[in-house]
């Protein structure tokens, strides 16, 4: 796939697809603003590209033509983007029509715009071709930046690509390598933590990562489904299940010391998951315990997932990991073997 140094950009009119699909409270307040902070890298290549930028972003989930501006208008994100910037971005209420092609017309080089939520449109999810020859209608090249969205087919995502020039942004050429390299060459031992819960969505993963890791760790609500369940994977030797319970929403004593054996022999360790119910403070131990014993073994670590990401930010321990992904579900398809739509669409050919 091309990438941004491909390029010529100054004054080319660059839509760049972000995901902006961050944590409100009930008042509209942004609670955690990493998705954003992440997209900085290549908004900042492209002022300095003297590019104009549009940016594209959907946000949350509206019903079908529900125009919710107090839950669902990406209007907090252009502030808080202006502060992260030192910059005014113009937030525009529309991602399609006349009147914004003609604000767009009178961009000048470095100067960023953000549209209105892409979902507010229903031809968005639907993939479809005519709201995408839209959308490419508004620029001259087209950046996608978002890996946490690409493993949806939807018309920003991936229809966009065969109307307008192509390429990956940072971000999401650093995400889509990151852990590519982790399925495919990490440096050994690997061990895995999986946690969270929906075994549903997790099987696939652990038979996908247990074809190169060393260990497979998993505890909290997972593991309960799984013995619940008697479920089988296809190399049951690499999965180490908890041993003891807090009330069955926390890994206990005996698995912590076991689980941080594992861990003190790894040379990359990737963590999806939380391994007790975090959410309420009596059950968080197991997961603090973990975490700090991964910093502390200096392995190259990778975590992902939202809830997962949250809760690193929570303790304060963001900056002490290799790697943190924005990707949840896009991340948990990559790792098991699963193509993603938005990936493959940025390696065909442009057209225009």
């Amino acid at each position: 796939m091309k990438v941004l140094k491909d390029f010529d950009l100054k004054n080319k009119k660059v839509l760049v697809r972000c995901d902006f699909n961050v944590p409100l409270s009930s008042q509209g307040e942004i609670l955690n603003d990493f998705r954003i902070k992440q997209s900085l890298s290549t908004i900042n290549y492209l002022k300095k590209k003297k590019a104009k930028i549009i940016l594209l972003s959907h946000f949350g989930r509206p019903q079908q033509d529900e125009v919710n501006l107090k839950k669902y208008s990406l209007k907090p994100v252009a502030l808080r983007l202006s502060k992260l910037l030192k910059t005014r971005i113009l937030f525009l209420p529309d991602c399609i029509g006349e009147k914004i092609k003609e604000e767009i017309g009178k961009m000048k080089p470095g100067k960023i715009i953000l549209l209105e939520n892409l979902r507010f449109h229903k031809e968005e999810e639907e993939n479809d071709s005519g709201f995408a020859k839209k959308l490419a209608s508004l620029g001259d090249v087209y950046i996608n930046d978002a890996f946490s969205a690409c493993h949806r087919a939807h018309a920003s995502i991936e229809a966009i690509t065969k109307y307008i020039t192509h390429g990956a942004g940072i971000l999401l050429k650093e995400e889509s390598d990151i852990l590519t390299d982790l399925l495919n060459n990490p440096k050994k031992p690997l061990v895995a933590i999986i946690g969270g819960k929906k075994i549903e969505t997790k099987i696939k993963l652990i038979d996908s990562i247990a074809e190169v890791a060393n260990w497979i760790l998993i505890g909290g609500l997972l593991e309960r489904e799984i013995k619940a369940k008697e479920i089988d994977f296809e190399d049951p030797k690499k999965i180490i299940l908890a041993v003891d319970n807090l009330d069955g929403f926390d890994i206990g004593p005996k698995t912590i010391e076991l689980f941080k054996k594992k861990i003190k022999k790894a040379k990359t360790i990737f963590l999806s998951g939380s391994l007790g119910k975090t959410e309420d403070k009596k059950y968080q131990r197991g997961s603090q315990e973990i975490i700090k014993a991964i910093i502390k073994s200096r392995a190259f670590s990778v975590a992902g997932g939202g809830e997962t990401v949250e809760f690193i930010d929570e303790i304060g321990k963001h900056s002490k990991f290799g790697y943190i992904s924005t990707g949840g579900g896009a991340m948990l398809e990559l790792l098991s073997g699963k193509e993603l739509p938005g990936i493959k669409a940025l390696e065909n050919e442009s057209r225009n």
